[in-house]
């Protein structure tokens, strides 16, 4: 009879502390894969008052337990706020105000269970255990896959795509992962990988798996971007190309705008020696008709070329100089060999 008393007793004072406003808000079933992370998030609501006077209650103890209906006395827990020996794998994210979210890494097997929490107050009857817990179902060894936004795997160029690794029972939002890009691996060690802008380079065949269980490797999963890196190619050739484009066309005007002063330089230096041969072709004439017109007409047209040859000379000796042409290619009754020649 003492046994049943003493059940019937826990059942009036878990309907009052009920009645009283007292509750914990568990989530609903987890599943995870042996070696992965879950979150229990869990909140709960203390007391109020009691019998209709207003008291201050103050949780000293919480307990998470697994498989035992109030987590009571000396019931083994898997955290316990007053222990310094709790496992390491089992981190309470919650606080004494009304959060006992938990946290449970590197599932294993003995993991598969309810577990349930109990808070304890400075007034005994604001201690409370809510007897329905949330079942963890812990999958061993399961093979993980990814999911993408298209089965085939291909997509164009500048594309973005998001792989997912789940396992093919549970779903699971927190698993810790290897990327795999044709066996190597990569940086990203979430459940999902992230393409933006997709190129050529990220062409290959993608695994993903648990990173502490190497038996949970997926299925290759191919990708294939198409278009190459052709357009890529092309785009920096024609943009190189205009660029030197662009600097030899400022390079000609600026020759050319240098190239037009020295040339009314030589103009003026011109007009001096054109008034001094005229002067020396006076003289000549003079001298040419006492001589006969058979003589003054050959010296005139040796004159005229000799006059015209050196006028000529001076004005492309002027502008190889404004071209910088060197000297050994300064052939000075020819036109100089440069880009901006014909502009």
């Amino acid at each position: 009879m003492a046994v049943w008393d003493k059940k019937i007793l826990w059942a009036v004072m878990l309907v009052l502390t009920g009645a009283l406003g007292q509750r914990v808000n568990y989530p609903d079933p987890v599943c995870g894969v042996k070696g992965s992370t879950v979150l229990l998030p869990c909140s709960f609501n203390t007391l109020k008052s009691i019998n209709g006077t207003e008291v201050l209650i103050e949780i000293i103890r919480v307990v998470w337990c697994q498989n035992h209906e109030i987590c009571q006395g000396t019931t083994p827990s898997v955290y316990n706020s007053s222990s310094n020996f709790n496992n390491s794998r089992y981190r309470y994210l919650g606080d004494n105000k009304g959060d006992c979210t938990l946290q449970i890494s590197d599932l294993q097997k003995e993991d598969n269970a309810t577990f349930r929490f109990r808070m304890e107050a400075n007034d005994g009857r604001a201690t409370f255990t809510e007897r329905s817990g949330v079942r963890v179902t812990v999958v061993d060894g399961d093979q993980m896959k990814i999911n993408s936004s298209r089965d085939d795997g291909e997509f164009k160029r500048g594309e973005a795509v998001t792989l997912n690794c789940s396992a093919a029972i549970c779903t699971i939002h927190q698993l810790e992962v290897t990327w795999f890009r044709d066996g190597h691996a990569l940086s990203e060690t979430g459940p999902a990988l992230h393409l933006s802008y997709l190129t050529a380079k990220d062409s290959g065949n993608y695994t993903c798996g648990l990173k502490k269980n190497n038996r949970t490797l997926s299925i290759p999963y191919r990708l294939h971007v198409e278009g190459g890196g052709l357009p890529l190619i092309v785009g920096l050739v024609v943009g190189v190309l205009l660029v030197l484009f662009a600097i030899i066309l400022v390079f000609c005007i600026m020759k050319r705008k240098r190239a037009a002063g020295l040339d009314q330089t030589a103009v003026g230096r011109d007009g001096e020696q054109e008034h001094s041969d005229n002067i020396y072709s006076n003289d000549f004439l003079q001298l040419a008709e006492q001589q006969g017109p058979s003589s003054a007409v050959e010296e005139v047209s040796y004159a005229s070329v000799q006059f015209t040859h050196k006028k000529q000379a001076r004005y492309w000796r002027l502008l190889n100089m404004a071209l910088f042409i060197p000297s050994d290619f300064g052939i000075f009754n020819m036109e100089p060999i440069f880009p901006c020649s014909g502009f």
